[in-house]
Formats: structure tokens, C-alpha cells, sequence
């Protein structure tokens, strides 16, 4: 599933890393839409811009925020983990067992994706069926849109780069917690 940035509910979940991916837009009116809301896509964006991203996190604070360029699939995926997850967790300076989260997304849940994870040695977190906002980092999400909105960005490149900054000033707990520890 992919939803522009939302509010959500607080969940615990001991030992893991999140990631996620999202896209992120705004308007004129701040409007957040789900982009598959009942099955349908919608987009009232007033200046037409949105950018993808995705991102991991811990209880040590936020890892690497990169942008989406393309539509993503299982191999683009597998990708970003491969590049981003171990250097985030490096950086974060994670202990050995630590485990991943991820949510039910086909990407996420494909075979060739549980078999890349099983190869690479990653403890995966089971996920209920239909239950993305369980997410904590939908946390994150939240804080990130409402400091990107404040900022206001009026253009594509803007959007980017005050995601980027804003991203990199988030601290490792925000006030109400992430609900997660590692």
C-alpha cells in the first residue's frame, strides 16, 4: 500500500528495526489523501508534486531517508535494502539480533523477497494481515510531513530537499515515543 503521509496509531514492537517506504506530497491546503483509498487512486495535488521515499528506524533514532525515483517492485526493493538497511543499522549502531519489520506489502511478502531476507540472515518480524497502521513508523511519517508543511515547499525540488533536512534533525525519540525499542 502506499498513502501520502498520515497520522496513526502508537504500537510497540521490542527488538526491530522498521522500513518503509512512502510518498510524500503536499498542497496549498496541506491536503493528505490516501492514494488507494476504497480501490481508487486520487491525487489533488495543487502544484502536481509528490515524491516517494523510504526509510528505516530504530529505538537509536532514524536511519537513512532516500528518495524513490521509480514505481517500485520486489527487485527495486530488495535494492533499497540491500544498499540502505545494513548501513542504516551500521550507523545506528545496532547490536547483533536485531530484528526487521516490515508490513504485508506484496513487496514485502513476495517469495523472492523472503528468500533474499532468509539468505542475508535477517530476523523478520510476522505481521498481521491487514493491519498496516500497526506501523510505528508511521510515526515518523507524521512528524516528517508536519515539519515539511511548515517549511512549505513549492516545488518538487524544495519538497525533496527540506525532506531530506528535516529528516536528519529528527531525534532519536520523539515527545509521545516512537513506541519501539531495540
Amino acid at each position: 500500500y502506499k498513502r501520502h503521509l498520515s497520522t496513526t496509531s502508537n504500537s510497540q514492537t521490542p527488538n526491530s528495526t522498521m522500513a518503509k517506504t512512502k510518498e510524500l506530497s503536499k498542497d496549498t491546503r496541506n491536503k493528505i489523501v490516501d492514494l488507494h483509498q476504497a480501490g481508487k487512486t486520487e491525487s489533488t495535488i495543487a502544484w502536481g508534486g509528490n515524491i516517494m521515499l523510504w526509510s528505516c528506524f530504530s529505538a537509536k533514532g532514524p536511519g537513512r531517508l532516500i528518495r524513490v525515483k521509480e514505481r517500485m517492485n520486489g527487485a527495486m526493493y530488495r535494492e533499497i535494502l540491500s544498499k540502505n538497511l545494513l548501513p542504516s543499522a551500521r550507523a545506528l549502531k545496532m547490536k547483533r539480533g536485531w530484528v526487521f519489520q516490515h508490513d504485508n506489502d506484496p513487496k514485502h511478502t513476495a517469495r523472492a523477497t523472503k528468500e533474499w531476507l532468509r539468505k542475508k540472515h535477517f530476523k523478520v518480524l510476522e505481521w498481521p494481515s491487514q493491519s498496516p497502521d500497526l506501523n510505528p513508523i508511521e510515526n515518523l511519517w507524521r512528524e516528517l510531513k508536519i515539519r515539511v508543511a511548515q517549511r512549505q515547499p513549492q516545488n518538487i525540488t524544495a519538497l525533496e530537499e527540506i525532506c531530506m533536512e528535516e529528516w536528519a534533525k529528527l531525534p532519536a525519540t520523539l515527545p509521545g515515543g516512537y513506541g519501539l525499542m531495540c
